[in-house]
């Protein structure tokens, strides 16, 4: 039996959360043991598996990244108005080496485990290291901060003949660098952010491009271009303001958001204002930049819906195509912006297929038939079928906390208190988990590992009964004596039951009256067949959650059942 190595803290993951739970940890006084493992093979959570062409955030840079290092974010270069994978990794990878974290992280180690330990106060994390040979490592750890990622687990669609089929398939979220598409046929299947993405990269350069249509969605321009040197200074020159209006809005993406109503407004200024932001670029922006009421009325949801369609009449010019292309549900799933999507099919060698009106029977070893018989021949298949988003990279992980496993008691739908913690797990934290705020990822992360930290060094600093009162403990000499240490005792945090049932219906109403509780969506779990539709998000926005996190801590952490882990009487000097 491995030999369980201890620590204070072990953090899982190295995306944007777990990078930012490090460095937060390590900064912490007293100091912690920390230690931080991957399953990759190096930094980047994510940003490290998608490498697909084109993959790129819908946030603009000056916005996609951490807020707390104040010199890189007037240092820092970036080149695009959105950055690219690339760029993204390699930013991720600066500020491990600049801040020196490397040295607390573990890479190719897989959490298999976890178990709390109610007679150690600590949780067991046994693991397995990926590679030639595999080997087992158990960690026991006081806290266990859990940045899995949000969309982590890949969702591969449910095909017969998938064995049959003689091509190549790829999954865009562990995408093959070795795969060479030019001049190649080329079938994709999935058709939202990722793979508008891909699409819009690899059509000048495949010899056939045919997307096998499920859902046709509604895309804006992205604005994406190179960044000049004045934007940049203008950026550098704004930027405690432009945080300041970040952690004061809804969404944190940096646009207005404004509260004037479509039902308002005439049809004239209606169009006004949508082609306004339509020629800016940014989803978030068309979607609540013009009107504020556009995911809450469906007739200002309409206009919007009738203004992108007119677009893509007006942009793509084969009929078939376009008639196909243009969606009938509700603008109401995350935004999408694309870089030049719907001209590609102005392109002779990109088609695409609507599977509502004729469904995929089976894969053929040449490529996939359709339910009429039709069969288009594909060299790779590519699947941009997303995730098992938000609560799939826990389930998949074999967690039991005080009272039984994770898995039963997100039996009826993944719930947390605040985000962040959960009923029947002590000192199990989770980053970008169910409920967190629906918004910008970087500063979600960042408002959630502040909350963790308050959270552990509430646990770390609850005075005991025998501290000493101000004034004691020095002896004539005016010298410290032995008892003047400040002994404290170390708290268990473990989140009410009632609390996290609280925070479950305040994000249930905070959907209700809203258009995207009517559009199925990954936002409510309903990509994944069988599977219970929730509510994974918290819409109340960047600036409610942040107003909950400070009452929370300023109240003493009301939300959580604190005891005393009984052996843990620490004496700090």
């Amino acid at each position: 039996m491995a030999q369980p190595i201890e620590v204070d803290a072990l953090v899982v993951g190295a995306g944007f959360g777990g990078i930012y739970a490090t460095y937060s940890l390590t900064r912490m006084q007293p100091r912690m043991k920390v230690q931080t493992i991957d399953m990759a093979s190096d930094v980047g959570g994510t940003w490290y598996w998608n490498r697909y062409p084109g993959a790129m955030s819908d946030t603009e840079s000056y916005l996609y990244r951490y807020s707390w290092d104040k010199d890189d974010l007037q240092t820092y270069p970036w080149s695009h108005h959105y950055v690219y994978q690339p760029e993204i990794l390699k930013y991720l990878e600066h500020v491990v080496a600049k801040h020196d974290l490397r040295k607390y992280m573990s890479f190719n180690c897989q959490m298999q485990s976890a178990t709390w330990d109610d007679s150690l106060h600590r949780w067991r994390i046994e693991c397995s290291t990926i590679g030639t040979s595999s080997e087992r490592i158990v960690y026991h750890a006081r806290y266990l901060i859990n940045s899995l990622g949000v969309l982590s687990k890949a969702n591969y669609p449910d095909i017969p003949g998938l064995k049959d089929y003689q091509g190549i398939t790829c999954h865009t979220a562990k995408w093959d660098d070795t795969i060479d598409l030019k001049g190649k046929r080329v079938g994709i299947i999935g058709s939202g952010s990722t793979g508008v993405q891909v699409m819009t990269a690899i059509a000048p350069l495949v010899g056939q491009l045919t997307l096998f249509q499920r859902r046709a969605q509604y895309s804006v321009p992205s604005g994406q271009g190179p960044v000049d040197p004045s934007y940049r200074q203008k950026i550098n020159a704004n930027y405690d303001t432009i945080w300041d209006n970040v952690w004061s809005s809804r969404m944190g993406f940096g646009v207005p958001e404004v509260t004037r109503k479509a039902t308002d407004a005439t049809p004239e200024e209606r169009k006004q204002a949508f082609e306004e932001v339509w020629s800016q670029g940014n989803g978030f922006r068309f979607m609540f930049s013009a009107f504020g009421d556009i995911v809450t009325s469906e007739e200002a949801n309409e206009a919007a819906c009738d203004f992108i369609r007119g677009e893509i009449d007006e942009i793509v010019k084969d009929p078939r195509k376009a008639q196909i292309l243009k969606p009938r549900e509700a603008y109401a799933r995350r935004p999408l912006c694309d870089f030049g999507y719907y001209q590609i099919f102005n392109r002779d060698n990109v088609d695409v297929v609507d599977l509502q009106a004729n469904g995929i029977r089976r894969l053929v070893p040449q490529g996939v038939e359709l339910a009429d018989g039709t069969v288009h021949e594909v060299d790779v298949l590519i699947f941009a079928t997303g995730f098992e988003a938000v609560d799939g990279s826990y389930t998949r992980i074999h967690v039991t906390g005080r009272n039984g496993t994770l898995k039963d008691h997100w039996g009826d739908g993944a719930t947390t208190f605040g985000a962040v913690a959960c009923a029947g797990f002590p000192n199990m934290f989770l980053i970008s988990g169910p409920q967190s705020p629906f918004a910008n990822f970087p500063p979600i992360v960042e408002l959630e590992v502040n909350f963790i930290m308050s959270i552990i060094q509430y646990a770390e600093g609850s005075p005991s009964e025998t501290e000493p009162k101000e004034g004691e403990g020095v002896d004539s000499l005016g010298k410290e004596a032995v008892h003047t240490r400040s002994q404290r005792r170390r708290m268990i945090m473990e989140a009410k039951g009632q609390a996290e049932s609280d925070w479950v219906e305040l994000c249930d109403s905070m959907l209700k009256g809203s258009l995207f509780a009517k559009t199925p969506s990954w936002i409510l779990s309903q990509n994944i067949p069988g599977k219970k539709t929730n509510t994974n998000f918290f819409f109340g926005g960047l600036r409610p959650y942040l107003k909950f996190v400070d009452e929370e801590v300023s109240a003493g952490f009301p939300g959580f059942q604190q005891s005393v882990a009984q052996e843990d009487v620490v004496a700090h000097l």
